[in-house]
């Protein structure tokens, strides 16, 4: 998979692939990143990528030229990419959505900065537009990031052990079931060596804290 990010400030994305699993795994070549900085293809003097919105209102937008030049140029080279774009203005990402852009072969994240993008890109370009929640961000860095690292999880290799990604929150709507160390006091049924009788433990267990923490999910 290859992973391509649109954005002003590269040095927010790059760091997180130095440390822990995502770097293994990049070392290994289970993924490629690259990370465009659109500013490079603005074509005025200054370098100028934002601008003031039509009809008034505060702050300013990304403006309809250089991310546009960027995206056609990487398109052209990766015409099978899948452009998403992060913004509040969308649908709210989720578990299931980590597991089908893991089939993917090439994606493309547009990280947004001001009041956001002008809405002709949006148009033009994306396959989708993704939030990661009710809330707003000063960019869209943090955003793609979430993204990518459940995306890569779910890509195979990039786990130590592919039974990590069994059972996990949100695979069946459910929260995952309480975890204990082995040490100290835990529910006898744990110790007890009885798989079926564990399974049938933690399903009630995930269903009760699912109905407590998330009903929204039930």
């Amino acid at each position: 998979m290859k992973i391509v990010f649109f954005s002003l400030f590269p040095n927010l994305i790059l760091p997180y692939f130095q440390d822990s699993i995502l770097k293994k795994a990049l070392d290994k070549n289970l993924f490629e990143i690259e990370v465009v900085n659109f500013r490079d293809y603005a074509k005025n003097r200054h370098k100028k990528v934002d601008t003031e919105l039509v009809g008034g209102g505060a702050g300013m937008i990304i403006d309809n030229n250089a991310l546009r030049y960027a995206l056609e140029s990487y398109k052209n080279k990766f015409p099978q990419a899948r452009t998403i774009f992060l913004t509040p203005v969308a649908k709210k990402y989720n578990q299931k959505d980590a597991i089908r852009l893991a089939n993917e072969k090439v994606l493309f994240l547009v990280c947004g900065r001001y009041e956001g993008f002008d809405e002709r890109l949006i148009e033009d370009f994306a396959d989708e537009v993704l939030s990661i929640g009710d809330y707003v961000l000063t960019g869209g860095e943090l955003g793609a990031l979430v993204i990518v690292d459940s995306v890569l999880r779910n890509v195979k290799g990039v786990l130590g052990n592919s039974e990590s990604l069994e059972g996990e929150s949100f695979g069946n709507n459910l929260l995952e079931a309480p975890n204990f160390s082995k040490k100290g006091e835990v529910p006898s049924i744990l110790k007890s060596g009885n798989h079926k009788k564990i399974d049938e433990w933690k399903n009630i267990a995930s269903l009760l804290k699912t109905k407590f923490h998330r009903p929204d999910l039930i």
